[in-house]
């Protein structure tokens, strides 16, 4: 059965341009249209579709206002479609439930296939076809011994995400202690100009600083880093290097570069942590962690907009510990305070 889409944006030119992409898709159908958030209210009620996509500004009720009025009403993934020139309001909606957003291109004509490929990727992602559920076994106890006696040595946090990244590293941002004495590093999978403004929401959201990683920059205890967009990002002894070099797993930055160097950097004083999202990122960098004595906590099925990134790691038998969302940001408060 084909995925069915409604396509909501203001501009005639995008409507058509994004239903005949989704329409040439094996799996997927646009079934409607809409140009305004109160033409969508319509069109959702009378289609009854498994996935919307949602232009960040629309005339009449715009992109923000009408995500909130889907979210109170229905259980509908929502994929924003964005531009650099309103990364803010982007990152906005990450936060009110959006699932995750596509980069409009500067040049339709010009980047058609990687738009295209881009936009099937991020629909498929949730529906996946593998239905199985993953049964875990969680510790008895929030903190066990063994993490608990990780504390007193404990160097440095790296922390992995993609697919609802965002909204998650929200809420496990702002359980980290005021007390931090570590460095947190942070790989969203996120293109180059959003980082900003995404580093910039969860500084003003935390009690620690949290910054937009820059090359060569210092690295301070207390203080979270955020890998820039388009940049990967490694440690270098005290210091932050970042390069251009090709993607891995199709993305850059990439989270197995940063794991693999903090693994060498820390050793076994380091906690890894793999968020939600699609792919296998993340996953080689894991074992590092834990060839190196380092632990792994990575987020269940049940909490994960996407279960995939920390389904490999569990997959493979990389991940220590196995939590929620909720436990993981506990973990946090508790190993940082």
């Amino acid at each position: 059965m084909n995925i069915k889409v409604v396509v909501i944006d203001d501009s005639a030119l995008m409507r058509k341009v994004l239903s005949n992409m989704i329409n040439e898709s094996r799996d997927m159908e646009v079934v409607d249209v809409a140009r305004n958030g109160q033409e969508a209210l319509k069109v959702i009620e009378r289609s009854r579709p498994d996935l919307v996509t949602l232009d960040v500004e629309m005339p009449v009720m715009d992109g923000i206002e009408t995500l909130k009025t889907l979210k109170e009403r229905y259980r509908l993934p929502v994929i924003m479609l964005s531009s650099k020139t309103n990364e803010k309001t982007t990152i906005e909606a990450l936060e009110l439930g959006a699932e995750d957003f596509v980069e409009k291109p500067v040049s339709i004509k010009e980047n058609w296939t990687a738009f295209k490929e881009d936009l099937e990727t991020r629909i498929r992602s949730h529906f996946p076809e593998d239905k199985r559920t993953v049964k875990v076994k969680k510790s008895q106890s929030l903190v066990p011994d063994v993490l608990l006696e990780k504390k007193a040595s404990l160097k440095a946090i790296a922390i992995g995400a993609s697919t609802g990244g965002p909204k998650a590293l929200v809420h496990v941002i702002q359980s980290i202690s005021e007390q931090l004495a570590v460095p947190v590093f942070i790989v969203q999978h996120m293109p180059a100009g959003f980082t900003a403004s995404f580093a910039q929401r969860l500084d003003s959201l935390s009690s620690v600083d949290v910054l937009e990683a820059r090359d060569n920059m210092r690295i301070k205890p207390g203080t979270v880093y955020l890998a820039p967009g388009g940049k990967h990002m490694l440690i270098r002894k005290n210091k932050i290097s970042l390069n251009d070099e090709p993607k891995v797993h199709g993305v850059r930055p990439a989270v197995d570069h940063l794991f693999e160097s903090a693994a060498e950097t820390y050793g076994k004083d380091i906690l890894g942590i793999i968020l939600t999202g699609m792919g296998n990122d993340g996953a080689d960098g894991c074992e590092s962690i834990k060839q190196s004595g380092g632990y792994i906590l990575s987020q269940d099925k049940q909490t994960s907009i996407v279960y995939g990134m920390p389904r490999v790691v569990f997959e493979r038998g990389l991940s220590d510990q196995v939590g929620s969302l909720t436990e993981i940001a506990d973990i946090l408060k508790e190993m940082t305070r």
